[in-house]
C-alpha cells in the first residue's frame, strides 16, 4: 500500500493520528506532511515507516515531490485553499478533513458535487465523529428518539496548539448562531436564546452556548429525533479541578420511548482525563482506516459523513480501550 499523506502531520491532530495508525497497522506506511520539516521529520523519526515532506498548501500540487503516490490524503489542518481536496481528487484517492464549521463546508461539499472521483469524509464534528458515534451507540435502545442533547466541556488550557486555537478562532467569527433542530425544523438562535448552562462531571456549571457544529444534522438526521442541540462550554475541568491534567468531557441526553413503547431516558457521559488529544486522533484514526479499506468494504465516490462509514459500536470500544471513561444513567 501506498503511504497515507496527513497534511499537519505535526501538529496535535496529525501527530496523534499518525500514533493511533501505527499502534493499530504497523506496516502502514505514512507521510507526515508541514511547512517545519524538522518538526515533522522528528515525529516521523519517533513513528517508524514514516517519512516527511514539506507541503505548501497555497500551491495546486501542494509542494510534494513529483512521482510520489499516495492512498489517501488527511487534511489534519485547515486546507484553506482546498488544494489538498483537488490533489486528492485529481489522484482519485480518499480524502478526510476535520477543520471546517458547519457554515464553511459549503465549498468542500460543491467541490465533491462537481467532481466525485473520490471519497471524501467530511468529518468536521466533535473529535471528527466521535460524539456522533457515541449518540447513535446508545440509541440502539430506543424505539423512537425525541430529543438529544450533546453538551462538550473544553478546559480553557486544552484548545489545542497554534492551528487548533487558530481554527476555533476563525469558527466562532464565523457566526454567533448556533444550529438546532426544533419541531423537525433545522432552526438558527441567536444571543440570549443560544446562551446555556452546561454542568462538569462533578457538578460545577460553566455558561455556555449552542453552537452550528456538523453534529447536530448528523445525530438528527441519523436519528429522526425532531428536536437535537450542542451545547459547548469552555472553562476549569473537574480533571484540572481535581489535581490532575486537563480533561475533556462529553454528555449526550437522549428522550423517546423504548422497546414497547415505554418512556425511556439515557444519559451517557464520556470524559477522557487527557484532553481532546487522543479522542481526535481516534475519530480521525477510524475515518482513515475505513477510507483505505483496513475496516469494512470499498467506501465509494462521493460525499461521506462519520456515521455512514463507522461502526458506533466499535467507536464505543476504541474510546474505551484509549482510556475513555464512560458511564451511561
Amino acid at each position: 500500500m501506498e503511504p497515507v499523506l496527513i497534511m499537519g502531520g505535526s501538529g496535535q491532530a496529525g501527530a496523534g493520528t499518525a500514533a493511533v495508525l501505527r499502534q493499530w497497522h504497523p506496516e502502514l506506511p505514512l507521510t507526515l506532511a508541514g511547512r517545519d520539516l524538522d518538526r515533522v521529520r522528528k515525529v516521523a523519526d519517533g513513528l517508524g515507516a514514516a517519512t516527511a515532506v514539506t507541503i505548501d498548501l497555497r500551491r495546486d500540487d501542494l509542494g510534494l515531490p513529483d512521482g510520489q503516490e499516495y492512498s489517501a490524503v488527511v487534511a489534519a489542518v485547515w486546507d484553506s485553499h482546498l488544494n489538498g481536496l483537488r490533489y486528492a481528487q485529481g489522484r482519485g484517492l480518499p480524502y478526510l478533513s476535520i477543520s471546517n464549521g458547519l457554515v464553511d463546508l459549503a465549498p468542500e461539499v460543491f467541490a465533491v458535487a462537481q467532481r466525485a472521483s473520490a471519497p471524501v469524509l467530511l468529518a468536521s464534528h466533535s473529535f471528527a465523529g466521535l460524539a456522533v458515534l457515541a449518540a447513535l451507540d446508545a440509541a440502539r435502545w430506543f424505539e423512537r428518539i425525541d430529543s438529544v442533547r450533546i453538551t462538550l466541556i473544553l478546559d480553557e488550557l486544552d484548545a489545542g496548539g497554534p492551528a487548533a486555537v487558530a481554527d476555533l478562532d476563525r469558527l466562532m467569527a464565523a457566526t454567533s448562531a448556533g444550529l438546532v433542530r426544533r419541531d423537525g425544523v433545522f432552526t438558527w438562535v441567536d444571543g440570549e436564546e443560544a446562551r446555556v448552562e452546561v454542568a462538569t462531571a462533578d457538578g460545577v456549571v460553566l455558561p455556555g452556548q449552542t453552537i452550528a457544529i456538523p453534529d447536530v444534522p448528523s445525530v438528527a438526521l441519523a436519528t429522526g429525533a425532531p428536536d437535537v442541540r450542542f451545547d459547548f462550554a469552555v472553562g476549569e475541568s473537574a480533571g484540572r479541578r481535581g489535581g490532575g491534567p486537563a480533561s475533556v468531557e462529553v454528555g449526550i441526553d437522549l428522550e423517546g420511548t423504548g422497546r414497547g413503547g415505554t418512556p425511556l431516558g439515557v444519559s451517557r457521559r464520556l470524559v477522557h482525563p487527557e484532553g481532546q488529544r487522543p479522542l481526535t486522533a481516534l475519530g480521525v484514526a477510524l475515518g482513515v482506516e475505513r477510507l483505505v479499506g483496513l475496516r469494512g468494504e470499498p467506501v465509494a465516490p462521493g460525499v461521506h459523513a462519520p456515521e455512514a462509514l463507522l461502526d458506533p459500536a466499535l467507536a464505543v470500544e476504541r474510546m474505551v480501550d484509549a482510556g475513555t471513561v464512560l458511564t451511561d444513567t
